[in-house]
């Protein structure tokens, strides 16, 4: 957690200091910021800003201190961004509103919850199933991250469990010593993955029993369905960074037992209705559309034509603001890209290109074999093809205030 003195500098950081009118140089009336010099009237902007938080901002529970100087650039005065702004997240393990919360403690700044993207966040547009009978997976605030996103007839695997406790056999000390055949439970519809739970065995488990008895686990079937019921996964990513000198296992991790557990079994593959989080197109549509609206409650005037996806993981974020950039000069807006699923939507994009920017702060690290041409192997999802050129970064930079000071100097800000 950032120290209230770190805060405090930041804070007096953001002093402006008038500037003698000197004609001959241009800068009446200006004001220096930090190196900075920002009209008092500065135009509206152009480019927004995607911003990862795990590996990039924080670190755990601790703020990195190169993000506190990052947002000293971004504030002005009044301590607002001068800049649309979104947080874009693979964790799913949170409400909104509190990872809101989190970011404002640790920024020194005001961010709200709807600038906060989860991983599946974007499920809010599958409508078509918001009010069918779901199984959810993950951990932290299920039932109310599902209400959240619209689904209000939800399951969690351990009220499963418990209706039917002969499913979990894995723990012996979880083995039941009686049951009771349950006749009365309805029939689940399909399943929902918002992020890693923390029994693997038992989600493993529970969620193959539900697919392969289209939804009536305590039955069974002596085929297996196929096509099996709706998957809605989030959350793609094999590794993360967190306070640990190596990377830990992400939901990615566990889609993938997932998949080679199905197959293994059925002798088919797992399918998804829809897959989001990044590095799926669908993620960085929604981001679109959360910066466009900003833009218009900051009553900036000037169409955002560029965005700037900062992340630290080559696979996710890196790939995912690539993918975009390459959907966007493709120009093919109204067609469903492979592994996005979901919806389409219907306005116009004002967006021209996505640049992606790479931090050594996190996943990756100047230090990778990476780093030095050295081929690497591809954590991305089965659902997204190997592609080399999409784990180019269009910069890398050492950590965060050098994208933001990078972006400046793209834009003719600096």
């Amino acid at each position: 957690m950032a120290s209230l003195s770190g805060l405090a500098a930041v804070r007096a950081g953001r002093r402006l200091w008038k500037l003698p009118a000197r004609p001959s140089a241009g800068l009446p009336g200006c004001w220096l910021r930090r190196g900075y010099i920002v009209g008092r009237a500065e135009s509206p902007p152009t480019f927004g800003l995607l911003f990862d938080i795990d590996g990039v901002l924080v670190r755990g529970h601790r703020v990195i201190p190169a993000a506190l100087e990052a947002f000293g650039k971004l504030v002005n005065s009044q301590g607002q961004l001068r800049v649309p702004v979104v947080f874009v997240t693979n964790a799913g393990n949170i409400l909104q509103h509190s990872k809101a919360q989190e970011l404002s403690g640790l920024l020194g700044c005001k961010v709200d919850p709807d600038q906060v993207i989860l991983s599946h966040s974007p499920m809010k547009l599958f409508s078509q199933y918001h009010n069918k009978r779901m199984l959810v997976s993950g951990q932290g605030p299920l039932v109310e991250n599902a209400r959240a996103l619209g689904f209000q007839n939800v399951v969690t695997t351990d009220e499963l469990r418990t209706a039917f406790p002969e499913l979990d056999m894995v723990d012996l000390a979880r083995r039941p010593k009686t049951t009771r055949p349950r006749n009365d439970f309805p029939a689940i519809e399909g399943v929902l993955l918002l992020g890693e739970p923390v029994r693997w065995e038992t989600s493993l488990q529970l969620i193959m029993d539900v697919l392969l008895s289209n939804g009536n686990p305590g039955t069974g079937l002596v085929t297996a369905p196929y096509p099996h019921l709706p998957v809605l996964a989030s959350n793609m990513d094999l590794l993360w960074m967190a306070e640990a000198k190596m990377p830990r296992f992400g939901h990615g991790t566990f889609l993938l037992c997932l998949e080679a557990i199905y197959r293994k079994v059925t002798g088919k593959e797992l399918k998804y209705e829809g897959l989001m989080g990044k590095p799926s197109i669908l993620t960085y549509q929604y981001a679109e559309d959360v910066i466009r609206q900003q833009a218009e409650r900051r009553g900036w005037s000037a169409p955002i034509r560029k965005l700037y996806a900062i992340g630290d993981n080559p696979v996710s974020d890196v790939y995912g603001a690539n993918l975009f950039n390459q959907h966007l000069q493709m120009g093919k807006r109204g067609e469903e890209e492979r592994g996005t699923g979901g919806q389409q939507k219907q306005r116009p994009s004002a967006i021209q290109s996505c640049a992606s920017i790479l931090v050594c702060t996190g996943i990756h690290s100047s230090q990778d074999p990476g780093s030095k041409g050295a081929q690497l192997p591809f954590h991305g999802h089965r659902d997204f093809s190997f592609s080399p050129e999409l784990l180019k970064a269009s910069h890398i930079v050492h950590d965060v205030d050098e994208a933001v000071q990078l972006v400046f100097r793209q834009e003719g800000w600096a």
